[in-house]
């Protein structure tokens, strides 16, 4: 007769099944944002307040920096760790950004103050994000999660590009060996009523107008159409929103519709892509809330897209960064809090980690 276990050798067998299946698991990468801001202290509250949607999760960035998030949240203390997926046994691990710049060293970085925008903070946080976004290429981590940057801060050192997601656009680009135009990303924001996905960015109102093409318009649709597909396991429901009062009115509020968009729609259809509208801008992500008749909608600028998905609260919406790979068919997985720095509330302690949080679980979901 096979013996029996004892229950101390059941335990042991339990932690070894344990061990051989977390060891096969990517950790996710988190950067802390700008050290002015809010983004360290809602890292440290995430590791505090929700242990386990934050295990196998590590931060980059710089231990003293963390530490000092830590102690001002309270309850819970940074540890070092020298490698990607080391875990410590409690407490927030961190792993040591690698830069040979003089200026990011412990001591400079944990003394910036908060409510500032500074050259320091922005040399920081686009340091841990570059090297963030090529650990992820590398292989090194499942996933990407970025706490809120400042761009001014940005701007102050120098960076030539504007955010998060033109900078992991060029790093994704040069890794897999092409254009930066040849690998075209699209940010979508997501909650647990509403998906929306930009045609343009981070330009002007006026430049963004110029930005509505056939071409950027059925590129949307595109990449919004193979992400979902991946993560819903099915073909999305896609509304696109109009550009114009009333989607145009039939030419009466603008021809954008009749000559851009609804080509745009067409051509989508005959290449199996699920594609909608335009539909009036002011009343088709009321359709789209709850995801009763549709998985997204595709809004033609910053705003009309933003809006009502932020309208719907800013601690339940993350935004993800669409059609980043390697170049070897692997995605690039980018998620972020819907939110900035908030430097009026910076070094409160006060700061809300909830959309954090959901970043996670939402990076989670897309790998």
């Amino acid at each position: 007769m096979p013996r029996r276990l004892t229950r101390s050798a059941m335990r042991r067998c339990d932690e070894i099944t344990f061990m051989k299946n977390t060891e096969s698991i990517k950790p996710i990468v988190i950067t802390p944002g700008d050290p002015a801001g809010i983004g360290p202290e809602i890292v440290a509250k995430a590791f505090r307040d929700a242990p386990d949607v934050m295990a196998h999760c590590f931060v980059l960035g710089d231990l003293p920096m963390m530490q000092r998030a830590a102690d001002l949240i309270g309850g819970i203390s940074a540890h070092p760790i020298s490698q990607a997926g080391s875990q410590p046994s409690q407490g927030i691990p961190v792993l040591a950004l690698n830069d040979a710049d003089p200026l990011l060293k412990s001591e400079h970085l944990a003394q910036i103050p908060y409510r500032a925008v500074s050259d320091l903070a922005g040399i920081f946080s686009y340091a841990c994000v570059r090297e963030a976004a090529r650990m992820a290429l590398r292989g090194e981590a499942a996933a990407v999660v970025t706490a809120p940057i400042h761009k001014e801060a940005w701007g102050a050192a120098g960076v030539k590009v504007p955010g998060h997601t033109e900078l992991l656009q060029h790093e994704a680009a040069a890794f897999a060996g092409m254009a930066v135009d040849e690998m075209p990303v699209r940010m979508m924001l997501a909650s647990d009523e509403l998906r929306t996905v930009l045609v343009s960015i981070h330009v002007s109102l006026r430049e963004a107008l110029d930005r509505v093409t056939h071409e950027n318009v059925l590129q949307t649709l595109r990449i919004t159409h193979a992400a979902l597909s991946q993560s819903l396991r099915s073909a999305p429901r896609i509304a696109v929103a109009g550009l114009n009062p009333h989607a145009g009115e039939g030419g009466l509020f603008g021809r954008e519709e009749i000559e851009v968009i609804h080509p745009a729609i067409a051509a989508a259809k005959l290449e199996g892509i699920n594609a909608q509208g335009s539909f009036p801008p002011d009343t088709i992500f009321m359709q789209a809330r709850g995801f009763r008749k549709f998985d997204a909608v595709i809004a033609m600028y910053h705003d009309q897209g933003l809006i009502p998905v932020k309208y719907l609260g800013v601690e339940k919406g993350v935004n993800v960064t669409l059609g980043l790979h390697n170049g070897k068919g692997q995605a690039l997985v980018r998620t972020s809090p819907d939110h900035g720095t908030a430097f009026d509330i910076a070094g409160q302690g006060v700061a809300d980690a909830s959309s954090l949080v959901e970043a996670v679980k939402q990076a989670r979901a897309l790998i």
